[in-house]
């Protein structure tokens, strides 16, 4: 019984073996073994290292959740223009309003080859003990005095601040008030040695790195960053352009970061180090416009942890100021930003990648390599046969 079984699935042997006496080994086909077992290999282990890389599947959806603050986070180098003479504001559709935005935001002095100057604070740490000591002596002269009485805001009281005691105030309750500041005449910035606008003081052989963050409503809006002190005159962003060299400014800038939300793995912003110079025939001053398309993004790890963030897209313009004072074109030199924020989002989800379909590569790998080997071994032993026959009819001839 076990022998008539087996001789049956016998038949459905679709391997059939030769003997080992009717087997021919040739030099060729050594080398063509070896040859395809090194090409297995290697596709194998190519094929190893993608089933365990990540899958990244896109899935594209109209955003119902909108968010409402997005974090901007910049770090941009002006080669040729002081810290002194930008000021950075941002605007939206919403009526919302940032002027001279300070918080989160920090300016680095640099010289002209973009290494960083020595802070003024340093220098003061290096003076005589006798000198600090009078500089001490002198400021708590100067707090005493302001606690004492209440110092005047020259006209731009409000109630939420009624005194000024120091000239930084002064200018703060003018750009509340909309009004252009000057600090000849103003007590307070005499005391403190500030009699003229600081633009006409700085020099322009040196430049600025600007980084830090932005936090703005996730609506359509701009933030630029331009020369002059910035306020809001009958709910019109104005800059005070007193005393600056507008024929000397070089908007030149390096962009080394822009980033709308956190990043996430394989991100491409197209800003991202990149270089913007004005050219040696530009007659004038240059306007550098990016309108930016922003895309909210949401990002799923393997973990399945989440990570909201937004991508985005730009197209840029230039333009050249030569007359900064024309009424007709009421334009600034300086790097403006305009972005929109699309209803459509990406959500990018880790997934790992299927064990069948692994199998199935290994078995095409190893059956494609197997039958391509066999052609060619097989060329090559009929093609020696043939002219080792050639060889003998020519031997007997």
């Amino acid at each position: 019984m076990t022998d008539s079984m087996s001789g049956r699935l016998k038949r459905f042997d679709a391997y059939a073996k030769t003997l080992d006496d009717f087997r021919i080994r040739t030099t060729s086909g050594g080398f063509v073994t070896i040859i395809s077992s090194i090409l297995m290999f290697v596709l194998f282990f190519i094929e190893l290292k993608y089933y365990l890389s990540i899958d990244v599947v896109q899935v594209l959806f109209v955003d119902t959740s909108r968010q409402e603050k997005m974090n901007i986070t910049l770090d941009i180098k002006f080669p040729a223009l002081p810290c002194n003479y930008l000021t950075v504001d941002a605007m939206d559709v919403s009526g919302d309003s940032q002027t001279d935005i300070a918080h989160n935001l920090f300016k680095t002095r640099l010289d002209l080859n973009g290494n960083v100057l020595q802070d003024e604070s340093i220098k003061v740490s290096l003076q005589p003990i006798s000198k600090l000591n009078n500089t001490k002596a002198n400021n708590e002269h100067i707090e005493s005095s302001t606690k004492a009485e209440c110092e005047s805001c020259y006209g731009a009281e409000s109630a939420v601040q009624k005194c000024c005691p120091t000239c930084e105030d002064v200018k703060q309750a003018y750009r509340v008030k909309g009004w252009s500041f000057n600090p000849s005449g103003v007590h307070q910035c005499a005391r403190e040695g500030i009699t003229t606008d600081t633009h006409a003081e700085v020099k322009l052989d040196e430049g600025c790195r600007l980084h830090g963050h932005l936090e703005v409503n996730k609506v359509a809006g701009n933030f630029h960053i331009a020369p002059g002190h910035s306020y809001q005159q009958q709910h019109v962003h104005v800059h005070s352009l007193q005393n600056l060299r507008l024929n000397s400014l070089n908007t030149s800038h390096y962009i080394d970061d822009l980033t709308f939300g956190k990043r996430f793995p394989n991100q491409i912003n197209p800003l991202v180090n990149t270089k913007h110079v004005t050219s040696s025939h530009d007659n004038g001053a240059v306007l550098f416009h990016y309108y930016v398309k922003v895309v909210p993004s949401t990002y799923v790890f393997l973990d399945g942890t989440e990570l909201l963030t937004n991508q985005y897209s730009v197209t840029k313009h230039k333009k050249i100021i030569k007359n900064i004072f024309d009424a007709s074109d009421q334009q600034l030199p300086g790097t403006f930003f305009t972005y929109e924020i699309s209803a459509i989002m990406v959500k990018f989800v880790e997934q790992k990648r299927s064990l069948a379909r692994f199998l199935t590569s290994l078995c095409a790998i190893i059956g494609g390599v197997f039958t391509v080997s066999s052609l060619i071994d097989a060329f090559l032993y009929r093609s020696s046969c043939m002219l080792h026959k050639q060889s003998e009819l020519g031997k007997g001839t």
